[in-house]
């Protein structure tokens, strides 16, 4: 009886194990955390610690872009508000430039990443993404400026 019981267990584990392979999903900020995060199709995107945004913004010279819907607050210095599900349809609010440096964030990351991976995808190659977004921002000790 335990052996039947094992097996269907590991047969459940199995087929979850299966189905979750087959998702394609963005990369959670915590797997890539502080690196290159490599996109199908080639290129890649950057994740930054809030530390590293923060040094980058003291000479501030990249279009910095809050990709998360509703609003929900932005970092100071932000120069757009482009929702993540529509990167690809307002690829023209992006610098013309496909090797200008563009900075996303969101919420938790999360947006973001899904927002630099269109990006990647569509030939920009200087894509730098907030490892863990505006929440992590908040507790690394940085203020969010609300509307």
């Amino acid at each position: 009886m335990i052996r039947k019981h094992l097996l269907l267990v590991v047969l459940i584990v199995a087929a979850l194990l299966a189905a979750c392979g087959n998702q394609s999903a963005a990369p959670t900020a915590a797997a890539v955390s502080g690196g290159r995060v490599s996109v199908s199709g080639g290129g890649a995107y950057t994740n930054i610690t809030p530390a590293q945004l923060a040094e980058m913004l003291k000479s501030k010279d990249f279009f910095f872009v809050n990709t998360h819907i509703p609003y929900e607050g932005e970092i100071q210095e932000t120069d757009a508000f482009i929702a993540y599900d529509e990167t690809a349809q307002l690829l023209g609010a992006y610098p013309a430039d496909k090797s200008a440096e563009i900075v996303l964030y969101c919420r938790s990351g999360r947006m973001s990443a899904l927002a630099a991976q269109e990006l990647v995808q569509a030939g920009y190659t200087n894509v730098w993404n907030l490892d863990g977004g505006m929440v992590a921002w908040e507790q690394a000790g940085y203020k969010l400026m609300s509307k």
